[in-house]
């Protein structure tokens, strides 16, 4: 995949590796701004009780 992705992208090397690395940010940034609150209360290590 990660080859395939250095070949499709257009430009010289310097360039593909910093799209790469801003297309890797955007993704972080999506997880922790929607996808982990999302499954957040799914998760069973949430529950903090002592029995």
């Amino acid at each position: 995949m990660y080859g395939w992705l250095w070949r499709a992208l257009p430009g010289p090397r310097w360039g593909r590796a910093g799209i790469l690395v801003a297309l890797a940010a955007v993704v972080v940034a999506v997880c922790f701004t929607w996808v982990f609150p999302a499954i957040a209360p799914l998760m069973p290590f949430n529950d903090t009780t002592v029995d």
